[in-house]
C-alpha cells in the first residue's frame, strides 16, 4: 500500500514538514513498516512557502534583515531557484522564465505568528518588510519574483510594501506620513511618488477568491482573526475602499480592480501590488501541485492523508488540503483530512460532496488550546493511528 502524506502547517503548533512526519509515525503504528509512504509538505503561500519550494527545486536560501509586522527587525528567508530547474508544468503559471527566480514568503516578515496574541490588530501591522525583500531580490537581479501571501497579520493593502518601494502618503497640509499604517489612513489626502527601482514580473500565489471589500472582503472575512472587533469592521472596510480608490487614481487604473477575485487575500496586498506593480495572480495550489509534482504522487498512491490547523468553511475557498481532497476524489482515491479543529458543518459539507473523504479533529474535547498547540504532533500521530487502525482500504 502506498500512502501520500501531504499536510499543510498547523498554525501556532507545527510546520508542514513536522505534521507530515508525525502522521507517518501514526501510519507505522497502525499499519506497520510494509506500507510505503511519500512525504510532500504543502504550502498555501504561508509559513514554509519559501523553503518548501526552493529546496524542492534544488534552489538555495539567503537570509536578510527586514522589517517585521510591528516594525521590528527580523531575519527573513529569500529563496532562489534557477528557472531552468523549475519542474515541468510550472511554465503554465509563470510564463517562460530565464535566469533566477526569487521566492518570497510574506509570513516571514508580516506573519500572524510573529505578532503576540495581545498585540494583534491590523491597524498597527505593516507589509513594509515584503517591499524590502522585493527590493533586495530586484537588486540581486531576480528575473521574476514569486510571492506567497498566506498567514499574514496585516490588512494594509500592501501600502507598507509600496512605501518601501517609493510611494509617499501625505496629509492635507502636505506633511508626509512615515511608516504608514492603517491607523493613518483617515489622515491621508494624497499619494505621491513612483515605484523604484523597475521591478521584474511579480507572481502572487493565491487560492483565496475573496474581493477586497464588502461582506466577503479582507476586513469582513479575515479581519477578526487578525484582531478587528465586529464594530470596527465596517469603518475599516470603508477606509480601505478610500485608499484603494486613491491607488487606482494615482496609477491610472480602473476602480473595477477592487472587484478582482483574490484582492481580499492577505489584507489586500495582492490588490496593491497588482494596481501599482502590475503583479499577476496565479492559482497557488495548482502551481504548488506542478512544482511538487503532486499529480504523479497522487497517481501512485492508494490513500491520501492531508490536513492543517483548522477546517472550517474558509477551507472550501481553495486551501491546500481541501484542494488535495478534490484532486484525490478526481483520481478515485480515499482521502483522510486531519485538523486541530474540524468544524462540524464544514466537515459535513466536505464529506457530502466527496464520499471518499473523511475529516477529523485531532484535539481531545477536554484539552485546552495552549496544551493542544504544544501537543499538536502527539495528537496528530494518535489520531492517524486510531483512524487507520479502524479502516480497511482497497485500491
Amino acid at each position: 500500500m502506498q500512502i501520500l502524506i501531504a499536510f499543510d502547517k498547523f498554525k501556532d503548533s507545527m510546520p508542514a514538514a513536522a505534521a507530515c512526519k508525525a502522521a507517518e509515525v501514526g501510519i507505522r503504528a497502525a499499519l506497520g513498516d510494509a506500507v510505503k509512504t511519500t512525504l510532500a509538505p504543502l504550502t498555501d503561500g504561508g509559513e514554509g512557502f519559501c523553503p518548501i519550494l526552493a529546496e524542492s527545486a534544488g534552489g538555495w536560501i539567503e537570509y536578510h534583515r527586514a522589517s517585521g509586522p510591528l516594525g521590528e527587525s527580523v531575519e527573513a528567508p529569500l529563496g532562489w531557484v534557477e528557472a531552468r530547474q523549475l519542474p515541468a508544468g510550472t511554465e503554465r503559471y509563470l510564463s517562460k522564465l530565464e535566469g533566477k527566480v526569487a521566492v518570497i514568503e510574506m509570513a516571514s516578515v508580516a506573519g500572524l505568528e510573529q505578532v503576540p496574541s495581545d498585540q494583534r490588530h491590523p491597524r498597527f501591522t505593516t507589509t513594509r518588510g515584503v517591499g524590502e525583500l522585493i527590493r533586495i531580490a530586484t537588486t540581486e537581479c531576480a528575473q521574476a519574483i514569486l510571492l506567497g501571501i498566506g498567514g499574514s497579520a496585516t490588512s494594509d493593502l500592501g501600502l507598507g510594501a509600496l512605501e518601501s518601494l517609493g510611494l509617499q502618503f501625505l496629509r492635507a497640509d502636505g506633511s508626509r506620513i512615515e511608516g504608514v499604517l492603517p491607523k493613518d489612513w483617515i489622515e491621508i489626502e494624497r499619494i505621491e511618488g513612483a515605484i523604484e527601482p523597475e521591478l521584474p514580473p511579480i507572481y502572487i500565489a493565491c487560492d483565496v477568491d475573496n474581493p477586497l471589500l464588502g461582506p466577503r472582503g479582507a476586513a469582513s472575512v479575515y479581519g477578526p482573526q487578525k484582531g478587528l472587533s465586529e464594530d470596527e469592521v465596517e469603518i475599516f472596510d470603508s477606509l480601505a475602499g478610500k485608499m484603494a480608490r486613491m491607488l487606482c487614481r494615482h496609477f491610472n487604473k480602473a476602480e473595477s480592480s477592487i472587484l478582482t477575485p483574490g484582492t481580499g487575500a492577505a489584507g489586500g496586498i495582492g490588490f496593491g501590488l497588482h494596481v501599482c506593480c502590475d503583479a499577476n495572480f496565479v492559482p497557488g495550489f495548482e502551481l504548488v501541485t506542478a512544482w511538487l509534482n503532486l499529480k504523479a504522487k497522487i497517481a501512485a498512491a492508494d490513500l491520501v492523508l492531508s490536513g492543517e490547523g483548522k477546517i472550517d468553511f474558509s477551507s472550501l475557498s481553495g486551501k491546500g488540503p481541501f484542494a488535495l481532497a478534490v484532486a484525490a476524489d478526481k483520481a478515485g482515491l480515499p482521502c483522510r483530512l486531519f485538523a486541530g479543529k474540524a468544524e462540524k458543518e464544514a466537515v459535513q459539507a466536505i464529506e457530502s460532496k466527496f464520499p471518499g473523504t473523511r475529516a477529523y479533529s485531532i484535539t481531545p474535547e477536554d484539552m485546552a488550546l495552549p496544551e493542544a498547540l504544544s501537543k499538536g504532533a502527539i495528537n496528530l500521530q494518535a489520531s492517524v493511528e486510531k483512524v487507520l487502525s479502524a479502516e480497511t482500504f482497497d485500491r
